[in-house]
């Protein structure tokens, strides 16, 4: 074959080749615009709309589920919490259920004994239970040594208890977060006590009688732990009330002043800060305990680092007052609880 032959048939090859690829492009093209044609897109769009629709739905019928059960497990909360049925959510009903936990209540004589039997004979720890720490002659430094002792033991306690309790996930767990809270306050009551006692308080009546506190002591409390948690006026309250007990007050004025006298005011207002502290601490606490194995290691790391400033801030404020520090000097914000006794002896 010559060259222009060979030349004539690859052109004649190229222009098949050309043809056969356009025939088929053409089919392909009237073939989907076939296709095109045949969707409906009206009920493509009726498709999405009822998708959207059923989404919606659903979604509304679990934000209802959720919202019921958020409400039930606050009423549950509410009703289990407010021990005192006074129809809220207040420190006096966090107190009762702390002091109603076995081993939250501590016998003065005993827990003195046993801190300074190791250190001290006998005519001491005598002279310690008879009177206080200070009157037996130990030293506001040697008391500390114990006051701080026994925070880092009630601090690791309770931060064990509050990380196993935090486990447990659901709304399930709107019955134990009462327990939590309880077992929390709880253990700071522990140190209260014992921090009072160190610190040359007398014998605080936590017994419980016909299902009633002594109203005195959940006013002590009350105060106390105001002081841990910085409440305005809850420490110079503290103070008036150590001081009227290191002047030897009588029982009747010093529960007068507590109950219904001048110190009364002041905790009251710190019972009302405390309601509102109450009923946030119950309910982000209970969206915290939905978060399984998470919420125990948030719930006994947030309760080991707030537990100790808290107790420090109540030791710091008992260690300066007569009871604790025979040179100690009062001051006019004091002598509040003079008044109740002025008014008794008119």
């Amino acid at each position: 074959m010559d060259l222009k032959n060979l030349g004539n048939s690859i052109v004649n090859i190229a222009d098949e080749i050309s043809k056969t690829a356009t025939n088929a492009s053409q089919k392909a093209v009237s073939s989907i615009s076939k296709s095109a044609e045949s969707i409906d897109l009206k009920k493509i769009g009726e498709v999405t709309n009822d998708t959207v629709e059923g989404i919606q739905k659903i979604a509304g019928k679990a934000s209802v589920k959720v919202k019921e059960k958020a409400d039930k497990s606050t009423e549950v909360l509410s009703n289990v919490m407010d021990v005192n049925g006074d129809g809220q959510i207040d420190i006096e009903d966090i107190i009762i259920m702390g002091l109603r936990i076995p081993g939250i209540c501590i016998k003065r004589d005993e827990f003195l004994y046993s801190e300074f039997m190791k250190d001290y004979p006998q005519e001491i720890i005598d002279d310690v239970i008879t009177f206080n720490p200070a009157h037996a002659g130990i030293t506001v430094k040697e008391i500390e040594k114990y006051a701080n002792e026994v925070i880092k033991y009630e601090r690791n306690c309770v931060s064990g208890i509050s990380a196993a309790l935090s486990v447990p996930g659901g709304f399930s767990m709107a019955a134990t977060i009462p327990a939590d809270i309880a077992q929390y306050y709880g253990y700071m009551l522990r140190v209260t006590q014992k921090l009072l006692y160190l610190y040359g308080f007398p014998e605080i009546d936590v017994t419980e009688k016909g299902k009633k506190f002594d109203t005195e002591t959940l006013n002590i409390l009350t105060l106390c732990l105001g002081v841990m948690y910085g409440v305005a006026g809850a420490n110079n309250a503290l103070k008036a009330v150590a001081r009227a007990l290191g002047t030897g007050i009588q029982k009747q004025l010093m529960k007068r002043a507590l109950t219904q006298g001048t110190v009364y005011p002041i905790v009251k207002k710190t019972a009302k800060w405390f309601g509102v502290k109450m009923t946030k601490e119950v309910f982000t606490g209970f969206f915290k305990h939905a978060i399984p194995v998470v919420g125990g290691v948030i719930g006994g790391g947030l309760t080991y680092m707030s537990f100790k400033p808290c107790c420090d801030k109540l030791k710091v404020s008992l260690q300066d007052t007569l009871l604790s520090n025979p040179s100690y000097r009062t001051v006019e914000e004091e002598n509040i609880v003079a008044v109740d006794i002025q008014d008794a002896e008119k």
